[in-house]
Formats: structure tokens, C-alpha cells, sequence
């Protein structure tokens, strides 16, 4: 049988005996104290030698047991230990490995002492109550401190030895803190403000020390970390490469397997037999909080996270636990978090369960399908939720956010929607499940929980989606200004028909004016967003309202002169450039810096604006190259009769890079 001896008693050398328990080898561990001995579990497989070894016992220990692998995972500080195995293990000729505890991030105000004489000499500088989280060993040093018995209070381990050395050091009983830790933030805090710390002197013992806890303590408390040096670590492993390692020597080492289950609106009565079945299999669930209680196992180990690259992190840095269940809210294929972790899990073996999701739920509530619900979420992100209320007769929301339910109905409210009805479902499946409907201006006022999922349904949705909205749509002047120009209804039709929009474009409206084409845009990138471009400063009102006449919430408004201003907006896709100001090929040259393959549709009136366009198109040498004249008639009474005017001619440019480089 493989035999390994582990020199432990740290948190890392606990974690690897017990991962080593039931395992295919013969483990021996050492520790220095019965104390360290007490914190490991039994385990047919393990034997426990507790004592503090000098090297001519390592090596007989060594030339009797015939280790094939010792592993030291003793603490960072305990340097003589350490040299002390390396040394026997290079004379016997047995394999040897050195487990490294992580460092902990240093605070910048932190005072750093290359070692225990270094921060006495520090101390004695000062005036303040001393807290020292150091040990027992070194407190014959710290006795040197000024008024030392007076001044210095110190937490050991709760051991007769401890005990022992804190009297011979001086120390008064009431200033002796013997404690086994791990401490928390607040248990730490509680600690300086009893004893009013105003320095706290640490070793950097990493994460299984509870370094964090202490820094974050003594800044809470306004103390002063004194950090005592941490020697410098010979080449090793982590916690994990370790027990790969051996996992490997044992033939242990199995693919883990991660089921991702979806459990529903979050009861454990809505969770699927198949996902009840694989949470119960798993040695480790991890989830938010709260559906981790919900479908936990009584005494399962469990993770909280809902950030997928930490909850990646976590099953990487457990081996140990085979088979792991990722808990998700509601359906795995719903606006769940599915979607991000799936990537981050490419060297498992994968398993997706769908759940029950808050759409079907909600329509079983009222009784009615779902397969024409058009489906979006608010939670924690922006939409443009009145367009699609308007162009669609019934659509799904899953909303976030205390007033999210309440300002969604405001906002519908406000856009001329407030007629249309709202369903609102509150901690669905849970005993004190709340189903809400009314109309979007009686629900205004009222609160919801912070997640909830809503069903708008609009009898009459309305909404004209083809391009050339009749001009007397759009305002065209403010109180005491001139009329703003205005790309007319029959040239913005070809124009917008030029552009072939997607539901997805980003678009740029160059030289916006009124924001005529701004807001067909918008109505067409449904998905989409437009930045409105004018440089003109009587038009930024005109445009900011023709914005919210048509309740088009996609449309950024910029003032300012293209292209200086275009700098920092994101790259386009599709820009329409209805004036230019004698800065065309600026224009062109930074839509194309930051996306050479975007769509430009462009107009001109004037001649010069003509030559100047046509000398662009040469200069960049656009795969499509289109120019077409649209002149156009309107009718006007004369009398009984009626008579066609001609409107001035628009020349409409149309330019784009297809495919490979610009």
C-alpha cells in the first residue's frame, strides 16, 4: 500500500488528512501537540504521532515506515521544521513536497516588521494597548516591550503550555486570551474593543490563518496591523495541486461531474424529481443563500455564491467533493445564470436539469398559455419595455429592485399605457405566494417583493413599424426658435430602407436635427440603441421631446460637433448622416476606425455637399458604393384643383466594407 506521512497541524494539513481518510494508502501524521492531535478525525487509514520531533527521529520514523512520499504542510513560520524534513528527505532519497499556504493582502497602512525584534523595537516607539495574535512561542521577546505586563494582552491557544509561557513572560491572568480559534471579523473586533487595542500584531498566516479577518478587524477598530515577516517559502504546491497529486499516485483521480439544476420558482415542492434526486447525490451544493436552505440536504456540505467565476473557483479548489450541484433559480434555460457558468465548466462533466420557470408558473396561476408571451427581464439591467408593450400583446417580465414592479407600472403609466393589464406574481410557490392584477395606473403606488414576475397583457397593441412617419408627427420648433431641419417622410422611408437595420443595431444619427430618423431608428433597433448626434443647441430640446413622444427610451441624446464628440460612443454598426457641417471625411474616418464594416447611409442637398461625398467614396473605396437622386412631389390645392410641388431633390449615398479589412 502507497504510505504517506503528512507533518500538519495547520488548516491545510487537516484538509488533506481528511481527504486522505478511506483512501487507498497508509497515512501517518505528525503533529506537535495532543491539541493538534485532537482536531483530526479517525480514520482506519491514519495514524496520528503527536510530539515535537528533532531529526534524528524524523529519521528513524522515516527508515521504519519506508514512506514513498512526505508531504510538510506545517505553518509558514515554522521555518526550522521545515528545513529540518527537507533535509532528511534528500539524505533518504523519499520523494517530498511542500504544501504553501496562500499570503494575505497587506493593508497600506499597515507598519511591516522583518521580525519579532524588529516590531518590539516598533512598539516601544509607541503609547497604546498591544494586542498580540502571535503564539505563546515568541513571548519572551515581546517582554522587552515597554511596560509590557501593563500594556500587552495576548490570545494563545488554550493549552497548559500556552498558559505556562504567558506567566513566565509576565503577563498579568487578565490580559491572558486563551482561545481556539477560527475567529471571525466580528468575534476579532469585539476582542480590540474589549481590551482597546490600539495596535494588533499579526503574523501573516493567509486564509487558513485568519489573516483577513484580523486586517479587516484592526482597520474597523482604528488600530495599527504590525505584521511580523512572513519567511520567505521554498517551492512548493497548493492545498489542491497536493491532493491532485496524490490523487493521481492513487489512481484516484475521476473526472468531477457538476449537475446544474434548475429548481424552480423555489420551493422545495416545485423542484423536479430528477433535480431532488441530484442534490441529494452531491457531496457539495452551491447556490444564493436562500435556495441552498430551500433544497439543501440536512448537514450538506454547501457553498453560497451566485457569481459564476466564484463558483467555478470553489469547484476547482475542492477535487475533493466528486460530484457537485450548481443550484439555479426558476428554468436553467430562462434568464438563468446557466448561460455564464456553462463556459467556466468545460473540464467537467456537465449535466443541465431544467426547473419549473416563473413564466410558466405565473400562466398556470391565471390560467392561460404562454406561447405567444414576449419574454423580457429588468432585473438588473435596462430595456426598452414600452416599445415592446407596444408592439407585442402580451409580454413576460421578470422584474428586480423594491420599486421595481411600482416604477415599471409608472413608466407605462406615463407612455400613454396605463390602461393595459398587469399581473403581477410574488413569491411564487412559497406559502405566502401573492398573485396581483389590475391595470398599470392602479398598481402605480403599491409595493412588491423585490423580485417579482409580471404578465403585461395589451389588447390593442397598435404599433407602426415601417420607416416614414408622417412629418406632422415630429415637433419642428420650440417657443421663439426657427424651425429645425427635418429629414422629410418619403427621403427618410428610402433612407431607412438603405440602412437595412437589424433589432440589434447601434446606431449613430449624425447631424440629428429634429430626431426624425433618430426615432425610427429606434422604433426599428428594437434591441437595439441610437446616439443621437447635433450640434446645434436650439435642437437638443426638440430632440430630447420627440424622444419621449414616441416613448423611445433606446435614444442617447449628444450635443456636440461630429466627429469630436463621437470619440467616446461605442463602435456603430449603422450610421445615417443627415449634415455634416463640412467634417465628412472626419466622420467617415472614425465610423470606420472603430468598425470598418459599418453601414453608411448619408444625404446632401447641395451640390458641394454632392462633390464632397462623391470624393469620399473614392478616397475610402467602399465594397458597396450606391447613389441614388430622389426627387419628390407634393400635392397642394389651387382653387378646385390640385398641383404637384416639387420638394428640393436629396442625393442619397449608401457605402459599406462587406468583408475583410478596411
Amino acid at each position: 500500500m502507497y504510505k504517506i506521512c503528512i507533518f500538519g497541524g495547520t488548516t491545510e494539513g487537516r484538509k488533506l488528512t481528511e481527504f486522505l481518510a478511506g483512501k487507498p494508502a497508509s497515512v501517518t501524521v505528525c503533529v506537535a501537540t495532543e491539541y493538534g492531535e485532537e482536531l483530526l478525525e479517525a480514520a482506519e487509514n491514519i495514524r496520528v504521532s503527536s510530539g515535537r520531533l528533532p531529526k534524528a527521529e524524523i529519521e528513524k520514523l522515516f527508515f521504519r515506515e519506508g514512506f514513498d512520499l512526505v508531504v510538510d504542510a506545517t505553518h509558514p513560520y515554522a521555518e526550522h521544521i521545515t528545513q529540518t524534513v527537507s533535509e532528511v528527505c534528500r539524505e533518504m532519497n523519499i520523494e517530498h513536497i511542500r504544501l504553501l499556504r496562500d499570503g494575505g493582502e497587506v493593508p497600506e497602512n499597515a507598519v511591516l516588521a522583518a521580525d519579532t525584534e524588529a516590531a518590539v523595537s516598533f512598539l516601544n516607539s509607541t503609547e497604546g494597548t498591544v494586542l498580540l495574535t502571535t503564539g505563546s512561542k515568541e513571548l519572551p521577546k515581546y517582554a522587552a516591550l515597554r511596560d509590557f505586563s501593563n500594556r500587552v494582552y495576548a490570545r494563545v491557544l488554550p493549552l497548559e503550555e500556552s498558559l505556562t509561557q504567558c506567566r513566565e513572560a509576565g503577563l498579568k491572568p487578565s490580559h491572558i486570551i486563551a482561545m481556539q480559534g477560527p475567529f471571525s471579523e466580528e468575534m476579532n473586533l469585539a476582542l480590540m474593543n474589549a481590551v482597546g487595542a490600539k495596535y494588533l500584531v499579526t503574523k501573516d498566516g493567509g486564509s487558513a490563518g485568519g489573516f483577513a479577518e484580523k486586517i479587516a478587524a484592526a482597520q474597523k477598530a482604528g488600530a495599527v496591523a504590525v505584521i511580523v515577516g512572513r519567511p520567505k517559502q521554498s517551492e512548493g504546491l497548493s492545498l489542491n495541486a497536493v491532493m491532485d497529486s496524490i490523487s493521481k499516485r492513487l489512481g484516484l483521480l475521476e473526472k468531477q461531474t457538476v449537475t446544474v439544476v434548475g429548481i424552480g420558482p423555489g420551493s422545495a415542492g416545485a423542484l423536479t424529481v430528477e433535480g431532488r434526486r441530484a442534490i441529494e447525490c452531491a457531496d457539495c451544493v452551491i447556490g444564493a443563500g436562500r435556495m441552498i436552505e430551500a433544497v439543501a440536504c440536512s448537514g450538506q456540505a454547501s457553498f453560497a455564491a451566485i457569481d459564476p467565476n466564484a463558483i467555478a473557483s470553489y469547484i476547482a479548489e475542492h477535487p475533493e467533493c466528486s460530484r457537485v450541484a450548481v443550484v439555479m433559480s426558476g428554468d436553467t434555460g430562462f434568464f438563468s445564470g446557466t448561460k455564464k457558468l456553462l463556459p467556466l465548466l468545460s473540464e467537467y462533466s456537465v449535466t443541465v436539469l431544467p426547473g419549473i420557470s416563473s413564466l410558466s408558473y405565473l400562466c398556470a396561476r391565471l390560467g392561460c398559455g404562454y406561447e405567444d408571451v414576449f419574454l423580457v427581464s429588468l432585473h438588473g439591467r435596462e430595456h426598452n419595455i414600452v416599445g415592446d408593450v407596444l408592439h407585442h400583446r402580451r409580454v413576460f417580465a421578470l422584474v428586480g429592485g423594491q420599486d421595481g414592479v411600482s416604477s415599471l407600472c409608472r413608466r407605462l403609466t406615463e407612455s400613454g399605457l396605463g390602461a393595459v393589464t398587469v399581473s403581477v406574481g410574488e413569491r411564487l410557490s412559497y406559502p405566502d405566494e401573492k398573485l396581483s392584477v389590475g391595470k398599470a395606473y392602479e398598481l402605480c403606488g403599491r409595493s412588491f417583493a423585490p423580485l417579482s414576475a409580471v404578465l403585461i397583457e395589451n389588447d390593442r397593441p397598435d404599433y407602426i413599424v415601417t420607416g416614414g412617419l408622417p412629418d406632422e408627427a415630429f415637433l419642428r420648433n420650440a417657443a421663439e426658435s426657427p424651425v429645425v431641419p427635418m429629414t422629410k417622410s418619403e427621403v427618410r422611408a428610402v433612407c431607412l430602407s438603405k440602412l437595412q437595420l437589424t433589432e440589434n443595431a447601434l446606431c449613430w444619427d449624425i447631424g440629428a436635427g429634429t430626431g426624425s430618423v433618430s426615432v425610427e431608428m429606434a422604433r426599428l433597433a428594437t434591441k437595439g440603441f441610437v446616439y443621437a448626434v447635433e450640434q446645434k443647441e436650439n435642437a437638443i430640446p426638440l430632440l430630447n421631446e420627440n424622444r419621449e413622444r414616441f416613448f423611445a427610451e433606446n435614444i442617447t441624446v449628444i450635443h456636440g460637433s461630429a466627429p469630436v464628440c463621437c470619440a467616446e460612443l461605442p463602435a456603430p454598426t449603422h450610421v445615417f448622416i443627415g449634415g455634416s457641417s463640412g467634417n465628412m471625411r472626419g466622420i467617415l474616418d472614425t465610423v470606420l476606425s472603430k468598425n470598418p464594416h459599418a453601414r453608411i447611409v448619408a444625404t446632401a442637398v447641395t451640390l458641394e455637399s454632392i462633390s464632397e461625398l462623391t470624393e469620399c467614396m473614392k478616397k475610402f473605396a467602399f465594397d458597396v458604393q450606391e447613389i441614388v437622386a430622389v426627387n419628390v412631389s407634393r400635392s397642394r390645392s389651387a382653387g378646385q384643383y390640385h398641383l404637384m410641388t416639387a420638394q428640393n431633390p436629396v442625393t442619397i449615398f449608401t457605402m459599406q466594407n462587406t468583408g475583410g479589412d478596411a
